[in-house]
């Protein structure tokens, strides 16, 4: 068995515990030792980050051959149009070459916490709401990509991980979660393409 923290990371905190220029990290609300981050969270990025004790499951959650879709709640300068969800929804090619296709969808704005400090927007700019989900872990991955398509991102919030979601959590607020670990360690799948006959 293992154990997994669910965190709500504040804004401008760093996904990990020491810093050596005095920014927030996570020793700021966790403070039992021995857990881990299971995958990072940009300093400027909102929402669940998973902890865990245990090094296979930490694999597991953070490898991005195993493919955990992780959902994000993206605020985006601009009225995203259809032609910018179709693009993101097929996948892009970035610098770093081409991303997955993404699960994407139009939000209402949702009932967030106020943001400390608050978003910097033009008074006379509207904006919008996307849900999206990816199953890859490239670096500031779901702003470039939003980029890419002409609507920058004001704010970023992950809400799941897996089977793993936020639901209710206050920003630095956790809980914890007993997780059974298979006997056998997770292996990656074969990334081999079957040959056609």
């Amino acid at each position: 068995m293992a154990t997994l923290i669910l965190l709500n990371k504040p804004y401008q905190v760093l996904s990990q515990f020491t810093d050596s220029a005095g920014r927030d990290t996570l020793a700021k609300f966790i403070r039992t030792p021995g857990f881990y981050p299971a995958g990072r969270l940009d300093y400027d990025s909102e929402g669940l980050l998973l902890l865990c004790d245990e090094g296979r499951l930490q694999q597991r959650i953070a490898d991005p051959h195993f493919k955990l879709w992780k959902t994000y709640c993206v605020q985006l300068e601009g009225e995203i149009t259809a032609q910018a969800l179709q693009s993101l929804k097929n996948g892009l090619n970035l610098k770093d070459g081409p991303t997955r296709p993404a699960r994407v969808k139009t939000l209402q704005e949702p009932l967030f916490w106020e943001r400390n400090p608050p978003i910097r927007q033009r008074k006379h700019q509207p904006t919008s709401w996307i849900e999206i989900s990816i199953n890859e872990g490239r670096n500031r991955q779901v702003r470039r990509m939003c980029a890419a398509v002409g609507f920058p991102v004001l704010r970023l919030v992950r809400t799941r991980i897996g089977d793993w979601a936020i639901d209710g959590l206050q920003p630095g607020q956790h809980r914890r979660m007993t997780v059974h670990l298979p006997d056998k360690p997770p292996s990656r799948p074969d990334k081999r393409r079957s040959r056609r006959s």
